[in-house]
């Protein structure tokens, strides 16, 4: 019975529904059928956006809780690589402390090395210099074990740096140096020395020929210095050049750095203008060029073959080529054709 009753009630639903529809508008009809569609679909809407937004976030979380953030570290989750630094026990060396070092000859070298968490275990540890070239133990701690008192050791207390003094340094003293922990096994790094001796050159020597009433440009050159001159003075004909001479027109301009140049500058060369220039640098040995002041009667190139080595036209130095002698040659030929 009661099924035949629910029957009688969905007939008698439908039959209303399609009276009401026969009396309503087409309008009206497409608005109901949108209204039944959306009745329909809705609740299968709602349930995929729950799924949705639960794929984020757990599906028990009471109110009172806190929200999920990602730096929280929970148990059994994994957590991206970040390695924290971890402390050294031991003694190491600081390498930005203990470079190699380039020393000028015959000037006090220092050979620095820094030694990290040493602390009191300075007792039972020494940090020691050692010369690679022949296996020579120079230094112990504060102690010099060699016989040749150009080397010294040097450690102020409380101090990290562990320094090998080295007096009057000469060519044979270039090589490795070894600073050395007594650890077991030992540790060691290793300093490489290099003792240069600077080098002067003067561009367009040892002879330079000008013509009269240019500018005499004579140009210094200090090379291998590990540190620019304290100065550069000239000599002319073994007299010091004064720039506050009576004959005026001299001048002189250096630029300092890992090659340091002197300009020495002489307007209207005259003929008591030749002579031995000798540059001298505080760091490094002189050099002397031999500046020849021609009058104008001699400026060209003579005849019989013999060329200067280097000319100066305009305060510029000027060296004659094969081209410039096949020029020359031509000129003359037809000349006295």
């Amino acid at each position: 019975m009661t099924s035949k009753s629910s029957l009688r009630k969905t007939k008698l639903v439908s039959v209303k529904l399609k009276e009401k529809m026969a009396n309503k508008g087409f309008g009206e009809v497409i608005g109901l059928f949108l209204a039944v569609a959306f009745c329909i679909t809705c609740p299968e809407y709602v349930s995929s956006a729950q799924r949705e937004l639960g794929k984020g976030s757990p599906t028990n979380t009471s109110a009172t809780s806190p929200p999920a953030s990602d730096n929280v570290i929970r148990p059994g989750v994994g957590v991206a690589d970040t390695p924290r630094p971890t402390p050294r026990t031991g003694p190491y060396f600081d390498l930005a402390a203990s470079k190699n070092v380039t020393a000028l000859l015959g000037k006090t070298a220092y050979l620095n090395c820094r030694v990290k968490n040493l602390g009191n275990k300075t007792l039972n540890m020494q940090v020691s210099w050692v010369r690679h070239r022949d296996i020579h133990l120079l230094t112990v701690g504060r102690y010099t074990y060699t016989s040749d008192q150009r080397f010294r050791a040097i450690h102020l207390p409380h101090s990290e740096d562990w320094t090998l003094q080295i007096k009057y340094p000469q060519h044979r003293d270039s090589g490795i140096y070894e600073c050395q922990i007594s650890t077991t096994p030992h540790m060691s790094h290793f300093i490489h020395l290099n003792v240069v001796e600077p080098t002067t050159e003067i561009i367009g020597g040892p002879d330079l020929y000008i013509d009269r009433g240019s500018t005499i440009n004579l140009t210094c050159v200090v090379l291998y210095s590990p540190e620019p001159p304290a100065y550069i003075f000239w000599n002319h004909n073994d007299a010091i050049i004064s720039y506050d001479s009576p004959r005026g027109g001299v001048s002189v301009v250096t630029e300092k750095g890992e090659t340091t140049t002197s300009f020495l500058l002489i307007q209207q060369a005259r003929p008591s203008d030749s002579g031995n220039y000798q540059c001298n640098p505080s760091n490094a040995q002189s050099k002397s060029v031999v500046v020849h002041v021609l009058n104008e009667a001699n400026s060209i190139f003579p005849l019989s073959g013999e060329y200067p080595a280097a000319m100066q036209r305009g305060g510029q130095a000027f060296a004659p080529t094969s081209t410039h002698c096949i020029v020359l040659a031509t000129s003359i030929f037809l000349a006295l054709s």
